[in-house]
């Protein structure tokens, strides 16, 4: 009893919800509204193309000079900085270490040159004085001595070797009063022009390595390079700064009074750009928000297209010619490396534009 009723009703059931689920599909779905409105152009005739926000000094990523463990970190994202002004330091000790010795052998180098220019010292003048006189008196007993044996000499009184030994005797008393004569000039005369010349090409020397010492130092604290505000801050006290260029800045920084759009134009349409062309550029996500252009250089070089849209119809197999623009960003809310919608005009004339071909013929 039951499957003779119940089969027939869950087949009813089945075709009348098949039947309701086709006519729900067969409806016309209402479109999606869009996030925000699309951007519109204000020219007729335009050139369009996606603008990468960047700070009017470029976004400059600061990098080290030599590699090291970071020490301190004297910025903040968003922090203003003048040229100059310190963004982090690298461990010094090791060097603070190498400019002590090096102080250290600059100190002996120049005690050294104060010593040969004192020279000679007012206590070692009395003991030279002291030896001359010695030596003459010694001379002076030597010759008298000499005298009176060369009288008994004559008289026959002494052996001729005896008058030959206090010869020999006054000639070595007159060269050691002749010797210490010379040595008190030599220590009047004080130190020879060279011996200082050498002691003070040390001292210079000495003074170079400290300098560099003290180099390597202020090279270990990285400092602003430009006026500009601080974007990104990406390397914290303890970690490891590299030398060189790296795939993620230590720190971002850029001048923000002024800000740059980079805009990629497509090639196909790089014949049709005049750098005097009225430009407008909206922010992404908000139409309303819209500022005028000035246009500022075109980089001469079309390179491949690097910045993406997400637009379906987007083509990256293309090279662009990149045209950079300034605005003052005063209250816009827009900041560097955000996207925007750029419009440029193309109804200027153009004195040097080829004839069209269909014209050329209709003339003849």
């Amino acid at each position: 009893m039951i499957r003779k009723y119940l089969l027939p009703v869950l087949a009813i059931a089945g075709l009348a919800f098949a039947i309701w689920t086709t006519i729900q599909g067969a409806k016309t779905q209402p479109p999606a509204r869009p996030v925000s409105d699309p951007p519109r152009s204000p020219f007729a005739n335009k050139i369009s193309g996606s603008g990468i926000v960047e700070a009017s000094t470029r976004n400059i990523s600061i990098g080290s000079h030599v590699p090291g463990i970071v020490a301190k970190i004297f910025v903040t994202v968003g922090k203003r900085v003048k040229a100059g002004e310190p963004l982090f330091v690298l461990d010094d000790r090791k060097q603070q270490a190498d400019l002590v010795i090096k102080e250290a052998a600059l100190a002996e180098a120049r005690a050294r040159l104060a010593r040969l220019k004192q020279a000679p010292r007012a206590e070692d003048l009395p003991p030279a004085q002291a030896k001359v006189k010695e030596a003459e008196a010694n001379f002076e007993d030597a010759r008298r001595q000499l005298q009176i044996t060369e009288r008994l000499s004559d008289a026959r009184v002494i052996a001729i070797e005896d008058v030959n030994k206090w010869r020999y005797a006054v000639e070595a008393a007159q060269a050691r009063l002749t010797q210490a004569k010379a040595d008190l000039k030599l220590l009047e005369a004080g130190s020879w022009k060279l011996d200082i010349d050498v002691a003070t090409a040390n001292v210079a020397a000495a003074e170079a390595e400290v300098e560099g010492a003290q180099v390597e130092i202020r090279r270990l604290t990285v400092r602003a390079p430009v006026e500009g505000d601080i974007l990104q801050v990406n390397v914290r006290p303890g970690e490891f700064a590299p030398s060189g260029a790296t795939a993620v800045p230590l720190i971002l920084l850029g001048n923000l009074d002024r800000l740059h759009v980079r805009v990629d134009i497509d090639e196909n349409d790089a014949w049709r750009f005049q750098p005097e062309a009225p430009a407008v550029a909206s922010i992404r996500g908000n139409p309303q928000f819209k500022t005028d252009l000035t246009f500022e250089y075109a980089e001469a070089y079309v390179v491949p297209k690097r910045s993406l849209t997400g637009e379906s119809t987007e083509r990256v197999d293309t090279r662009v010619m990149q045209v950079v623009y300034s605005f003052k960003r005063g209250k816009l809310p827009i900041y560097p490396g955000q996207l925007m919608d750029v419009y440029l005009d193309d109804r200027a004339p153009r004195p040097d534009q080829p004839v069209p071909a269909v014209e050329k013929e209709s003339k003849k």
